[in-house]
């Protein structure tokens, strides 16, 4: 039984999400080491060991209870809320954002474990109502889901992470089958939002990130510093780079949150369009193996987690790099299964091992 468990995984799969993140490891570990402190590479060495632990344990944990029972996904999702709403009592204040809990040797952010588990839940509001679809209802009903998780979110304030909640939903959405028409009026809806939310909701710094954004020259030495100094470690690693570890924008802290949001711009920086290009042909790889496993189920549960869970990818590393290149404002979103930060991480790898049980199980 073992032997046909193993031999089921997508070995190419994990391959490729442990290759990614020992990028990260290798980015991490020259950084800190300048920096003359290595805690954060030895937390995210701990993080990745149990992220492995993970897919181990949810590789053999049968998805189907997922599907069938709807207490238990409820209760999943009302403790994830829970875990928001107690960011605003008990959460820690980093960089404006009350995002995290503090636990002294490390920080808890349940931002990313929510968004895996609104993966779940609209997988399983959809796959239920799958013949319904073409009604408008189910369409709102399910953006409830999000709305709410969306707005404790975007109050800390984080409007980066609301935002891929929202991203999410849209996508998730448009591969359950909406009507086109919908899927306009759905749109319009969120334009509307956003010019309410900048008018009235939005704060002068989120306004600044997006003015930023628009004119880099605005203020170079506050909000635009962080993309002008990306800009400027991209394009000094010409085809080959700096070599590793001697990227002066990151090793010697000219960019800011280069472990972080801008570790992209280090990989650029130091590997040069090389690196680059295996970096993207990585995460090409890995979306195309996770969109393998929902092509080639006949479960409607599974196809829409599969493609849900890829798109969550997919926005998460097209905003990141956006972010580093300048092309999209700096909202805060790390390069996933690369940027250092364990509550992302342990999040997609739990939802990696969510994957190969979808797989082994069909």
């Amino acid at each position: 039984m073992l032997i046909s468990h193993l031999k089921k995984i997508d070995w190419i799969l994990i391959s490729l999400v442990v290759f990614l993140t020992s990028i990260g490891l290798l980015e991490i570990y020259n950084i800190s080491s300048q920096q003359g402190n290595l805690l954060n590479f030895k937390k995210q060495i701990i993080f990745f060991i149990l992220g492995l632990f993970l897919i181990v344990v949810f590789s053999f944990f049968d998805y189907r209870i997922l599907k069938t029972n709807s207490y238990l996904v409820l209760g999943l999702y009302i403790l994830a809320l829970i875990s928001l709403i107690g960011l605003f009592f008990l959460g820690t204040k980093i960089r404006g954002v009350r995002g995290w809990y503090d636990f002294g040797f490390f920080s808890f952010d349940p931002v990313p474990f929510m968004a895996v588990i609104l993966v779940v839940v609209l997988s399983k509001y959809f796959s239920r109502y799958h013949v319904e679809i073409y009604r408008f209802r189910h369409i709102f009903l399910s953006g409830i889901y999000v709305l709410i998780p969306t707005a404790i979110i975007f109050f800390q304030p984080d409007f980066g992470s609301a935002l891929i909640l929202i991203f999410l939903w849209i996508g998730i959405v448009i591969f359950s089958g909406v009507k086109l028409s919908h899927f306009l009026i759905l749109v319009l809806a969120f334009s509307l939002i956003f010019i309410i939310s900048w008018a009235f909701v939005l704060k002068d710094y989120q306004k600044q990130r997006v003015v930023s954004f628009l004119n880099p020259q605005i203020d170079e030495m506050g909000i635009s510093w962080n993309i002008n100094q990306s800009k400027i470690a991209i394009g000094s690693g010409g085809l080959l780079g700096k070599g590793i570890g001697e990227g002066s924008q990151s090793q010697y802290g000219f960019l800011p949150e280069a472990q972080t949001d801008f570790i992209f711009s280090t990989i650029s920086e130091e590997t040069g369009l090389l690196g680059v290009s295996i970096l993207f042909l990585a995460f090409l790889i890995l979306l195309f193996r996770i969109i393998k496993i929902a092509i080639n189920s006949k479960n409607n549960f599974v196809r829409l987690f599969a493609s849900g869970f890829a798109f969550l990818l997919f926005s998460q590393i097209f905003v990141n790099i956006g972010m580093s290149l300048g092309i999209l404002p700096v909202i805060g979103i790390s390069l996933p299964l690369v940027s250092y930060g364990g509550s992302q991480l342990l999040a997609l790898y739990l939802g990696i091992g969510l994957l190969q049980s979808m797989k082994i199980n069909g």
